[in-house]
């Protein structure tokens, strides 16, 4: 990234690994599992839990660092740069950005351990 004039490449290597990360790490599970259930003459059920309203909020947050890394881009403030920048906008930019994480993090394990109650679908 700092090599280039925009940091296009490095955002699309961070998306295309967790991409195979997730495929993979979620999808070749859930087929092994659906085709041992087949060749068994069995059904496979996974219960929803706590998915729906996980997949809610990530999508919430993953939608606003999609914002804040356009605006990043186009305004002069932020240098007009997905990564670095001037010192002050990168540095809330940053936080922003962990505290979309934290946020996610938290509710996802609050709304799991039932702490708060939130049910979507199912």
């Amino acid at each position: 990234a700092v090599g280039e004039k925009t940091a296009d490449s490095s955002i699309g290597n961070i998306n295309g690994s967790n991409s195979v990360n997730v495929f993979l790490g979620l999808g070749l599970p859930w087929l092994m599992a659906s085709i041992y259930h087949m060749t068994q003459g069995t059904v496979f059920t996974v219960p929803p839990g706590s998915l729906g309203f996980s997949v809610i909020i990530y999508t919430g947050c993953a939608i606003a660092a999609i914002i804040l890394l356009i605006l990043r881009r186009f305004l002069k403030p932020f240098g007009q740069a997905e990564l670095g920048g001037p010192k002050g906008p990168k540095i809330l930019s940053a936080i922003i950005l962990v505290s979309l994480w934290v946020f996610y993090v938290l509710l996802s394990a609050l709304n799991s351990k039932k702490i708060i109650n939130v049910q979507i679908g199912g």
